[in-house]
């Protein structure tokens, strides 16, 4: 089992400001950067256990997603030794089986000679070593996301996990990183520390938990260091930038980071790198002391593109705190080769997703009308989810590595996102520790308190932050908290609106803004003309596939089409004898009333049969917030509060 100590983080909570961290003058981890840093937590030189592991990484057939590996192993004086890759990586709980994309690997002792291999599992090589030796490997590297590792001529994005190995020992052992860089690339950037004494691209990991956490992202960068207090911070858009707009993105970053530290009163790192990188796709991983996300280049052009990468920025950041240092106890130690279960998932993911967009507005980034119609997407993605009456939250947390993130056509029907069910619980709590306060609390309290107990190398059990919730709250909570994460019942919403001076929108209401004017009084009476199309027929399907083919992707429960027996991955041919058109069958469907009996055709595995179906109504029901305008000055007063900066 590989199993590695994770760092000793000490984290040093001030509730009442800031605490600055010791730094260098400049950011750390940049082939530009001339700092040397005595990396912390190594044993002294020379001594047996601070021998660190040595990776040179090289890119000579990087065109063909290539990266050679070569690492020297200061070990192997009393027999063989096992050289062990990582399955998974911390934050993305899916079993991933790295070492496929590993070829190529041999051993060879300090005189030159070969030495004999053994692939001793899927993703383990012993080496029969008397001595010190050194391996090499070549590892493909073609899959652009920020849980596995990348190259090409441009660009290298690396993963810790995808990439490295270590020698499964106990304890740990620093690791060194040393990148043999193109000639022309500009530069190197990561979170980790310069080695003493080392090279421009030459890195020092404390231990191997510290490698898996630091990506790398190599090639050319734009680089701002961001104006921020307690230490170096900087962002890196790498990439084919395009018309990113790199100053302002570095001017929002730094909103953000100033209203978090201020939220959680501390600053437990000594440095901050947020990775940007623009390859054409989305995604974010949090480390300790850096975050990798991806975007598009066109996301700082509109303004829902560039809220929604923000929102993403805000998240990643969040969890420095929430995740890296305040988590749930099964998070660390890492046993790299299982599934670490923890229940607690939708605190670590669904409650930073509650506060990601909401320390946004309080960053003055979006508006209080982006802020609810930003929250009302949540609520609507949870309503709009049969499976919220299957499976409960902790049953999502627990079950992530084989349903989050291996999700099929039916995991809307059978599951829910912790991510998105955890950021209303959020928003649950926080109104309900407000109410039962008088606004005196309220979650950000719980959360702090939270990391003061609970962060750093101890964790939390899920008895013990549902206990900090209950103290927070001072009230009776725990039914509220067993019913929203151990049962499927709906989620009663209405307390929480009320406290904040909310309602949901009635979906039937005229827009008076579009409602036409009143005739004068002296026009002639005219009959009134029926200008409303008639509501469509609705069968709850959704459908996609090859050009010209309406194939079905997705049968809601629920709805008529699942009702009548309709299949994931059917054809839908005719409806009542009429050609459904390439693009689906909303025109068709446009012209039938709800209630209406029709017979589908469809081709099932390249046979037609008839499928008679009732057509229904598409649901109206909107769970689209609106501020009440018959709340009292109070509610009004209360949700100026919750959104407004930290007062500390």
């Amino acid at each position: 089992m590989m199993l590695l100590t994770p760092l000793l983080w000490l984290v040093a909570c001030a509730p009442d400001g800031i605490a600055p961290a010791s730094a260098p003058a400049t950011p750390p981890g940049s082939a530009a950067s001339p700092a040397v840093v005595e990396s912390p937590g190594l044993a002294p030189a020379g001594s047996a256990a601070s021998a660190p592991l040595v990776h040179h990484l090289s890119f000579a057939d990087r065109a063909h997603h290539l990266i050679d590996v070569t690492v020297e192993v200061p070990a192997g004086d009393s027999g063989p030794v096992t050289l062990a890759m990582a399955t998974w990586t911390p934050g993305s709980y899916l079993i991933r089986e790295y070492s496929r994309h590993v070829e190529g690997f041999r051993a060879w002792a300090a005189d030159g000679s070969a030495l004999p291999v053994t692939r001793s599992a899927k993703n383990r090589w012993t080496v029969a070593s008397p001595g010190p030796f050194s391996a090499s490997y070549r590892v493909y590297a073609r899959e652009p996301s920020v849980r596995t590792s990348f190259v090409d001529a441009d660009l290298a994005v690396l993963s810790g996990a995808a990439t490295f190995l270590s020698i499964d020992e106990p304890g740990g052992r620093p690791h060194r990183v040393v990148v043999d860089l193109p000639g022309d690339w500009a530069g190197a950037w990561t979170g980790l520390d310069p080695t003493p004494g080392g090279g421009p691209t030459d890195y020092t990991a404390a231990d191997f938990d510290e490698l898996i956490d630091s990506p790398l992202v190599l090639g050319h960068a734009a680089v701002r260091a961001l104006d921020v207090p307690g230490a170096p911070h900087r962002l890196v858009v790498a990439g084919d930038r395009g018309p990113w707009d790199v100053e302002r993105s570095a001017a929002d970053v730094a909103a953000i980071v100033r209203t978090q530290q201020a939220f959680w009163g501390d600053v437990p790192y000594d440095h901050y790198t947020f990775l940007n990188v623009v390859n054409e796709t989305r995604g974010g991983l949090e480390h300790l002391d850096s975050t990798l996300m991806m975007t598009t280049r066109w996301a700082t052009s509109t303004r829902e593109a560039y809220r929604s990468w923000l929102g993403l920025v805000s998240h990643e950041f969040f969890h420095t705190w929430n995740v890296k240092r305040l988590r749930p106890a099964p998070l660390g130690p890492f046993d790299y080769e299982a599934e670490v279960v923890t229940p607690s998932l939708w605190a670590a993911e669904g409650l930073t997703s509650y506060y990601d967009d909401l320390l946004l507005a309080r960053a003055g980034l979006i508006t209080e009308d982006e802020y609810l119609e930003l929250l009302s997407k949540q609520l609507q993605r949870l309503h709009d989810t049969p499976g919220r009456q299957v499976q409960t939250l902790a049953e999502a947390s627990a079950q992530a590595w084989i349903k989050h993130y291996r999700k099929d056509e039916n995991t809307v029907n059978t599951a829910i996102s912790y991510y998105t069910k955890g950021a209303v619980v959020g928003f649950l709590l926080d109104a309900a520790i407000r109410a039962e306060t008088d606004g005196a609390a309220s979650l950000d309290h719980a959360m702090r308190l939270a990391y003061a107990r609970h962060s750093g190398a101890r964790g939390y059990t899920p008895e013990q932050l549902e206990a900090t919730l209950v103290e927070v709250h001072g009230g009776d909570l725990q039914p509220t908290l067993d019913r929203a994460l151990r049962t499927t019942d709906e989620l009663d919403l209405a307390p929480a609106l009320a406290w904040f001076g909310l309602r949901r929108a009635d979906p039937d209401a005229p827009d008076a803004a579009d409602a036409p004017a009143a005739p004068p009084e002296s026009a002639p009476a005219e009959a009134a003309l029926d200008t409303e199309d008639p509501p469509a027929g609705w069968l709850g399907a959704e459908t996609g596939g090859p050009p010209g083919r309406a194939v079905v992707t997705t049968v809601k429960r629920g709805t008529p089409a699942f009702d009548a027996g309709l299949q994931v991955g059917d054809e839908l041919v005719a409806i009542d004898g009429w050609r459904v058109p390439a693009q689906g069958p909303g025109d068709l469907l446009a012209a039938l009333p709800p209630g209406q009996a029709v017979t589908l055709t469809v081709s099932r595995r390249g046979a037609l049969r008839p499928l008679p179906l009732t057509l229904g109504a598409a649901p109206k029901e909107t769970w689209t917030l609106e501020i009440d305008p018959d709340a009292s000055p109070e509610a009004a007063a209360r949700r100026q509060m919750w959104l407004a900066p930290d007062p500390r």
